[in-house]
């Protein structure tokens, strides 16, 4: 077996190992190149399993870079046409995104959606293609491009999500800024109690405890906290209320 081969099924073996990829079910097709880049392509249950699925392949010696072309199934079937006016209505009716010109692509042609008299705060371009949701344009914090990035898997015909949005001027992120936008993430979730939810940040692994009425509450936060960009981990302790 040349090194190629070798190291082609120890990402294999990584993603059968954990049962949260749930790869027996949805198998991803696995590729290397003669430079050592890997190729991940396929469609996953959810967003935990794609990132899961990059986090071990990342890890396995001899890897020297991934291409992610994993998507997640969508919740419900939509259009791209249907994606993109959802997106972009959730980004309009977001109050901290107020400010922001948005523009939508229809084909080559693009669309403002908003119009402003003054020089506009911040800029979202939004394109969708076969369910991957592509965002462009300026924003002025790390904040305001993850929620922007959350919004759009909110979506539930969204398959991906690609968050090209630059932060300007740059800001430097960190485990406080990761916590500060799970909690804000959670609180935008009109289907759970952020209250009683304590989030914390260590080496971009986000902790999540406190108290949730069902499981279901329990999956949805977990679901959120692993939407934001920049999180590489998700530990879920939140305990059902007795």
């Amino acid at each position: 077996m040349n090194e190629g081969n070798h190291i082609v099924k120890q990402v294999r073996a990584a993603l059968e190992r954990d049962s949260r990829v749930r790869f027996h079910t949805h198998p991803p097709k696995v590729s290397l190149d003669e430079e050592g880049v890997l190729t991940l392509e396929g469609e996953l249950a959810d967003i935990v399993a794609k990132k899961l699925a990059l986090e071990h392949a990342a890890s396995i010696r001899g890897v020297s870079g991934i291409v992610d072309r994993l998507q997640v199934r969508p919740s419900k079937q939509m259009s791209d046409a249907e994606i993109r006016d959802h997106v972009r209505d959730a980004l309009l009716e977001e109050s901290a995104l107020g400010g922001c010109s948005i523009r939508t692509a229809d084909g080559e042609h693009w669309r403002k959606v908003s119009q402003f008299t003054a020089i506009p705060a911040c800029s979202l371009d939004i394109k969708v293609e076969d369910g991957v949701v592509t965002l462009n344009g300026k924003v002025n914090s790390l904040s305001q491009k993850r929620l922007a990035g959350v919004l759009a898997w909110w979506v539930p015909g969204s398959r991906d999500v690609i968050n090209g949005l630059e932060v300007a001027p740059p800001q430097e992120d960190n485990d406080e800024e990761i916590t500060e936008a799970v909690k804000l993430v959670l609180e935008k979730d009109p289907l759970i109690n952020a209250d009683r939810i304590r989030v914390t940040t260590h080496n971009s692994m986000v902790t999540l405890e406190g108290v949730v009425t069902n499981h279901q509450e329990s999956e949805m936060a977990e679901m959120d906290a692993w939407y934001v960009f920049g999180v590489d981990g998700v530990i879920n302790r939140l305990e059902l209320q007795s």
